[in-house]
């Protein structure tokens, strides 16, 4: 879904999850799945919350992005979003396979290229260091019929 991110004394932080993996311990974004009838905003708020244990307030669109796993034949579709948090409950039980939420500046992100995981990690930070930032109107919410 999407980075949460935020400038606090001029020092860019995200909010990564590490997470275990079939290929060992990653970083990623808080991600996830569209569930039926869930809107898009109704997801990344969801995925934030259970993975993280943070609340987002999506803000803006960062992009969207399609990545292709040759090795794992699988495609990705990734909505990255930017906004403010306005609670924590650290007391939160966090998905399986969740180890832990962490805020990292960008050079502890940069350190662990090496784990993230996939290339949409830095590249959704970097898009977001360079001010794209898009209107939530982009999306529309069709009601179910």
């Amino acid at each position: 879904m999407s980075p949460s991110l935020r400038c606090s004394n001029a020092t860019v932080v995200s909010l990564l999850v590490e997470e275990e993996t079939e290929y060992g311990i990653c970083f990623n974004q808080p991600a996830g799945h569209l569930e039926c009838r869930e809107s898009l905003l109704a997801a990344v708020i969801r995925e934030t919350l259970e993975e993280t244990a943070y609340t987002l307030n999506p803000q803006y669109l960062i992009g969207v992005y399609n990545y292709r796993n040759e090795a794992r034949d699988v495609s990705y579709l990734r909505f990255a979003f930017g906004g403010e948090i306005s609670a924590h409950d650290p007391l939160r039980q966090l998905d399986d396979g969740i180890l832990a939420a962490h805020w990292l500046t960008l050079d502890e992100i940069m350190r662990l290229q090496g784990q993230h995981r996939s290339p949409l990690v830095l590249r959704c930070i970097e898009d977001w260091l360079a001010g794209r930032r898009f209107p939530l109107e982009l999306l529309t919410q069709f009601p179910a019929e």
